[in-house]
């Protein structure tokens, strides 16, 4: 552990805030408005470090800097409680919901940060270190000294203006200050994994589904970074850690595939309609399908329609949503289109999770939040001590507007539907037609092109490769990346009828993808890497930063990454994820046809 981090440390722990020792890194940190570079759309590809591309603040940021800092602090004590049989659930949901909230577009407000998140972090470590010590103390252990680590901190006060200096220490700035680049990089990487992480648990821990094992992995992995020690600068082993990442978020993306089928049905082939239809409207974004199942059973009978948008759009897959017939369709794009699309949506709109942008004042006071999505001066729809929500102030607002007349309805120019609902269980009951075209020769390749889309012009890469895909392929997609593509007619596999494009849902449904690849691999007795399979991987945040660890974990040789490289892969990660070990391939922007013909050879 560097000087600079122990004396940073040493000030953090000390009541009172006596910084002027402090060295002269600390004081350009402290100098700098901001700094985040966790996500593709960062400043020069470099990082925001005045103010973010996506409109956080710099004192949102710090604040945020500040949380994962404390659930690391936390986290040094929840595993070594663990590791001598004691847990806290209340500790355990936090971490995920914690983590969760520092995602790229999620939460915005400051105020949450200072008042609600920090506070309940630090309360939550020094009741997870007394267990610890009780269990020392039964057991005959010493306690480990973490008096120079991530769980020392005390804050001199809980206001805003003073937990953002105290962020500022902990900061990007003053961490990579003294340390090396390669280092530095490669523990960004995995607490950006681990946000990912933890939002897919968060979406399967509300839903009941949780596993004591992925508690465990995320926690250990954020002890070993909040100690600072030379266990956290050692390059090999933080290689590892991050594949143990890309291990512990497969499990959970099994986990949340098992029990969105258990509550919803296992999603089916689904037309979706495009298109408005004329009368009252609310419109939900984000991921989370347990909020649309409450949204529509509280709207039930009362003449509203309930559109979907973004990522919601393959909630019209699943038997127990497309069941309510004011399930009317999807509106809209991919999220970066919000503040051209939802001025025009003629009713409240409720934002689940990721992604939320600044709202307009056309629409400001029609947006709503829920869970750990925020932004300030919006409405905030809380869950229950029950786990339900009351979605009635929407209710109220949708009833007292207009939403869409006769003419919106003649106005669109939508395409009439698309298609979604091609989850692992669809493409897996109809694999015996998929071998036979691909022992036929009618099927001879498949295109995996999903992930986060974006703003960037470079993100047209995407919809050209599938685009210019041959005729006897198979597009395999998931995430807000298909609206680049999902409304044009692929048509069908020669000799087969099966459709060339089949929407596999959210990136919350990558596990879909995982499942159908290894099972067409067993069936053709060869290898993941084997099968003529191109990964074409559009990345934005922090989900899709585990989804990647999780494929590098598998194996999987090859993929294309883009529309850029992250500002936190260094030179010495960048070669070893493009060299023979991993093969990774930053997408080719410029000539869509080079990646097609490395594709296809």
């Amino acid at each position: 552990m560097s000087l600079f981090r122990i004396a940073t440390r040493r000030v953090m722990a000390t009541v009172g805030r006596q910084r002027a020792s402090l060295s002269l890194s600390v004081v350009r940190a402290q100098q700098t408005d901001m700094a985040c570079f966790q996500c593709e759309q960062t400043q020069n590809g470099e990082g925001c470090f005045d103010v973010g591309v996506c409109g956080k603040t710099p004192q949102t940021a710090t604040l945020q800097d500040l949380l994962v800092d404390n659930v690391k602090g936390l986290s040094m004590y929840a595993h070594r409680a663990r590791e001598l049989g004691v847990e806290d659930p209340e500790v355990n949901d936090f971490t995920l919901s914690a983590m969760f909230s520092t995602l790229t577009n999620v939460n915005f407000d400051a105020d949450r940060f200072a008042s609600e998140f920090i506070p309940k972090a630090i309360e939550l470590r020094d009741r997870m270190k007394g267990k610890y010590e009780a269990a020392c103390a039964e057991k005959g252990v010493t306690p480990d000294d973490l008096s120079n680590t991530a769980a020392a901190y005390a804050p001199g006060s809980f206001t805003k203006e003073s937990l953002e200096a105290d962020g500022r220490l902990v900061g990007l700035k003053a961490r990579e200050a003294g340390m090396d680049e390669n280092i530095f990089k490669m523990q960004e990487l995995i607490v950006y994994g681990l946000k990912g992480a933890c939002a897919y648990a968060h979406h399967a821990a509300v839903l009941g589904s949780t596993d004591p094992a992925v508690f465990a992995g995320v926690q250990k992995t954020l002890s070993h970074l909040g100690t600072g020690d030379e266990a956290g600068t050692d390059f090999n082993e933080l290689v590892g850690l991050a594949l143990g990442v890309g291990a512990t978020n497969l499990n959970v993306l099994k986990m949340l595939d098992l029990a969105h089928n258990q509550m919803l049905g296992a999603p089916e082939p689904s037309p979706v309609n495009l298109r408005p239809k004329e009368g009252k409207a609310i419109l939900v974004s984000g991921h989370d399908l347990q909020d649309l199942k409450m949204l529509l059973e509280q709207t039930e009978g009362k003449g509203i329609n309930v559109y979907t948008h973004g990522e919601m759009l393959p909630a019209h897959g699943y038997p127990e949503l497309k069941k309510f017939s004011h399930l009317a369709g999807n509106y809209g794009g991919a999220w970066q289109l919000q503040k051209f699309e939802f001025p025009k949506f003629p009713g409240p709109i409720v934002m689940t999770t990721n992604c939320i942008i600044e709202p307009r004042k056309s629409y400001a006071q029609r947006i709503h939040t829920t869970d750990m999505v925020g932004w300030p001066g919006v409405d905030h729809v809380a869950r229950n001590d029950d786990g339900t929500k009351d979605f009635s102030k929407v209710i109220e607002q949708a009833l007292e507007m207009d939403g869409f007349t006769e003419k919106d309805v003649a106005r669109s120019k939508e395409p009439e539907q698309t298609l979604t609902g091609f989850g692992h269980n669809a493409v897996l009951s109809v694999a015996d037609q998929v071998l036979e075209a691909i022992q036929a020769g009618h099927l001879k390749h498949v295109f995996v092109i999903g992930g986060c889309d974006g703003s960037e012009g470079e993100r047209s890469y995407f919809r050209d490769l599938a685009l210019k895909s041959p005729s006897d392929s198979l597009i395999l997609t998931l995430g807000c990346g298909k609206f680049r593509f999902n409304k044009h007619d692929f048509g069908t596999i020669p000799n087969t009828g099966l459709p060339r494009m089949l929407d596999m849902g959210q990136c919350n449904d990558s596990y879909s993808a995982v499942v159908v690849a290894t099972t067409l691999a067993d069936a053709l007795g060869v290898e993941l890497n084997d099968l003529p399979i191109s990964y074409a991987i559009s990345w934005f945040e922090q989900k899709a930063v585990a989804v990647f660890l999780t494929m590098v974990h598998l194996g999987i040789k090859d993929i294309h990454l883009g529309p850029n490289l992250p500002a936190f892969v260094s030179p010495k990660l960048a070669e070893i994820l493009t060299g023979p070990a991993f093969g990774l391939r930053p997408c080719n922007v410029d000539n869509v046809e080079a990646d097609l013909k490395q594709f296809l050879a």
